[in-house]
Parts: structure tokens; sequence; C-alpha cells
């Protein structure tokens, strides 16, 4: 019997890989092409962070409902992942949300990631937070133009507008990710200020970046003369 043609879908990415890539697509590739990760005290102390966003499941306090570890997915940019925490806020009747069970009225996603740190100056952290709000606007079908990161260090939230920006960048991202992964590339390393947080330092060797094997081999025979 004919099964029918395969799918040519590619496998989707985790949305936390996004992260990765806006900040190091090297980086990314090392993790998510090579499958190769080192944990440093940086690592070890967002894992905590998300071990307490992921305390509980559902929390409700009057007009506000929180969900913890909702499972997210987007079939266009073929995103799957979890969100730290949903909120979902009560909205007037004219506005626009989700019809949630059990509820009345009609409600708004608000995505919270948590963060170790204090916030940056680069997208890496928003655009991960974008993922999110793409998976649920195509989930449930309702506009979702904010969210927040909660970082750890501060422990304060920054608020994050889904603008056009942020939105194009984020796409740009899932399309450059599903690109390295087809291709199974690994870019060449740039050293650069922030590659001294990175856990994958020792792994990638950012310093060796540019030296010729040429030089490199002059100055490895000269220490033997």
């Amino acid at each position: 019997m004919n099964a029918g043609p395969l799918s040519d879908a590619p496998d989707p990415v985790p949305i936390s890989a996004l992260q990765h890539l806006v900040f190091c697509d090297r980086q990314f590739a090392l993790i998510h092409v090579e499958r190769q990760w080192a944990d440093n005290p940086l690592t070890v102390d967002g894992k905590a962070l998300h071990e307490e966003a992921d305390a509980g499941s559902r929390e409700t306090r009057g007009d506000l409902r929180i969900v913890r570890s909702l499972s997210l997915g987007h079939s266009r940019l073929h995103l799957v992942g979890k969100a730290d925490i949903v909120e979902f806020h009560r909205l007037a009747d004219e506005e626009e949300g989700v019809e949630l069970p059990g509820a009345t009225g009609r409600w708004r996603p608000f995505p919270v990631e948590y963060k170790r740190g204090r916030p940056k100056s680069h997208e890496a952290d928003r655009v991960q937070l974008c993922a999110q709000a793409f998976c649920l606007e195509e989930m449930l079908g309702v506009p979702v133009p904010a969210g927040a990161l909660f970082y750890g260090k501060t422990r304060r939230r920054e608020e994050v507008t889904f603008d056009a920006e942020l939105r194009g960048l984020t796409e740009s991202a899932a399309s450059r990710a599903h690109e390295l992964l087809r291709s199974c590339t690994t870019p060449t390393a740039v050293l650069a200020p922030k590659c001294r947080s990175c856990s994958l330092r020792e792994i990638c060797r950012p310093e060796a970046a540019g030296r010729s094997v040429a030089a490199y081999l002059r100055r490895a025979l000269s220490t033997q003369e």
C-alpha cells in the first residue's frame, strides 16, 4: 500500500534555541547541530530560577489567572517549547480576548519569561519571549501585544512590546535556525566581549578565531627547537 509522500516540513526548533541563536549563531550550532553543552555558574543559576517559576501549575487572583509551564507550538515557524508563566488578564467586554474554561468574560494572554542576571543590551531574551507570543496567538486565536521578562538579579520585570521590528527579528531568527540545522553548519568563531559569559567558551575556543594553521605550526615547531 502506498503511504503517500513523506512530509518535507522541518523538525520543530525549541523556542529557547532562538535565544541561543540571537546571542551567538555559533553557540546555537554547537548546542543544536553538534549537540555540545557545558554548564557554568550562570546556567546553573538560570535553571534554579526556572524551577522557581515552575513551582506550581495554576493560580487565580481576582482578574488575573496564572498558568505555569504551558506547552507551546507554532506550525508556520515550526517552533515548540514551554512558557515559564502565562498570565491571563480579564478584559473589558468590548476588548478582544480568549474565553477560559470555568471563567466568565474574556482574557488576554501575557507571557512572562524568567531570566537570571540583569536586562541585556542585545535582543536574545526579547526574541525568545516574542516567539512565545507568536505561539499563543496561533494557538488561541487572539492578539498578544506584550509580555514581560523577569530578571533574577534585579527581581524586577521588564515589559516587552511585540512591535513589528521585534516580530520581524523573531521570524528571521527562526528562519536562520532552520537553515543552520538543515545544512548542518557551524559558523566560524568570532571573539567578542560576550564570550566571557558563554558556558561553551572552552569548546568554542573563540581566541583561536582567525589564526592561520601555518602560523600555529610555526609557533609550535619553534618551541621544539
